[in-house]
């Protein structure tokens, strides 16, 4: 477990310097987002990453991993705006930006720790594309659950999607970087 927290949070950095870098650019633009563009923008990135992986050629000069770290940051991004709603200030401070994504990464990393422990790093077997289907899976559910106006009868609710997604994307990260 050691080795997959050093992974983690290398993996971890990278999306974070990312969120923190454009935060500083554009703001908190992304405020203006309603959950079903987050979760439709989500299905973009994952769309592409299991588009590039069919199709081993790519006519836009970006690869697979900045679309991972897309579907870390956009997902933490979902995460503020379940919590902030729409009432909040529109432009949040860079440090209260980062401060959130802290408390939400923070929640998820602990997620992966007690899931990775009972599912015993079965993620370390999967390839890599099946964690992309994972992601699209997880994506469909979540709009299901918007389309249900966030009523579940049994299943986990939004948070607990959008955790396995940062997560799912994180593992990918990782395998990718071991090669």
């Amino acid at each position: 477990m050691e080795k997959t927290l050093k992974q983690y949070d290398k993996q971890l950095a990278r999306c974070k310097e990312v969120f923190v870098k454009k935060t500083k650019d554009y703001g908190t633009a992304w405020r203006i987002l309603r959950p079903s563009s987050l979760t439709d923008q989500l299905f973009i990135k994952a769309s592409r990453i299991r588009s590039l992986e069919e199709l081993k050629e790519h006519k836009v000069n970006e690869g697979i991993e900045p679309e991972y770290i897309g579907l870390v940051n956009y997902s933490v991004m979902a995460l503020i705006q379940m919590d902030l709603g729409k009432d909040e200030e529109m432009e949040l401070p860079a440090e209260r930006a980062e401060s959130l994504y802290d408390k939400y990464i923070d929640l998820t990393k602990t997620l992966m720790i007690a899931k990775n422990h009972d599912y015993g790093e079965a993620w370390r077997d999967m390839r890599v594309s099946s964690l992309t289907d994972l992601i699209l899976m997880k994506l469909l559910r979540v709009k299901q659950i918007e389309d249900n106006e966030g009523k579940t009868l049994i299943s986990e609710g939004l948070d607990a999607n959008y955790q396995d997604i940062i997560n799912y994307a994180l593992f990918a990260l990782i395998k990718l970087d071991e090669g």
